[in-house]
C-alpha cells in the first residue's frame, strides 16, 4: 500500500538502533574508559502526523504511561521506527564525534544529537501511533 503525504505531515529524521554493534570509548591517552556506547544507523527522512503536544485522548491512547510529549501517527504498516529508535523532530540530524575501539584500532563514530526518544509504539489494524519524549542529547 501507498501511503501519500498530507498537509498534516511533518517531516523528520530517525535512526534505527543496531544492537550488533557497540563502541568501546577512548580517553584522550588513548585507554578505553569503560563506557560502552550504543551504534545507531544514519539518519533516515520520514514524514508523518506528528501531535502538538499530550493531551487527554493520547493518555487514553497509550493506557496510564504519562511519560512522553508528543504522538506521531502514520498509516504507513511498514513504519520502521520502534522503541529502540532516536529521532531528530526539531532540528536537523546533528552529531558528536567521538572516539572508539573497533579491532584494537582507534576509530571515530558519529553519536547522533537526537532531540526526541521513541517511548511506545502502538500497532492497530490500519494505523501506527508512535508516543515520543523530548531529550536534551548535548
Amino acid at each position: 500500500m501507498s501511503v501519500r503525504k498530507t498537509r498534516n505531515d511533518t517531516d523528520f529524521w530517525y535512526c534505527q538502533y543496531d544492537p550488533n554493534i557497540q563502541h568501546i570509548v577512548i580517553d584522550g591517552n588513548g585507554n578505553e574508559t569503560g563506557e560502552i556506547v550504543p551504534h545507531y544507523g544514519e539518519a533516515t527522512p520520514f514524514w508523518a502526523n506528528v501531535s502538538p503536544a499530550a493531551g487527554a485522548a493520547q493518555f487514553e491512547q497509550f493506557g496510564n504511561m504519562g511519560n512522553y510529549d508528543r504522538v506521531i501517527v502514520t498509516r504507513d504498516m511498514e513504519c520502521p521506527i520502534n522503541e529502540n529508535s532516536v529521532l531528530f523532530l526539531e532540528k536537523e540530524p546533528e552529531y558528536t564525534e567521538l572516539e572508539t575501539d573497533s579491532d584494537g584500532k582507534t576509530v571515530t563514530y558519529l553519536l547522533p544529537k537526537y532531540d526526541y526518544l521513541v517511548k511506545n509504539v502502538a500497532k492497530g489494524l490500519d494505523a501506527i501511533a508512535i508516543a515520543i519524549r523530548k531529550v536534551d542529547v548535548g
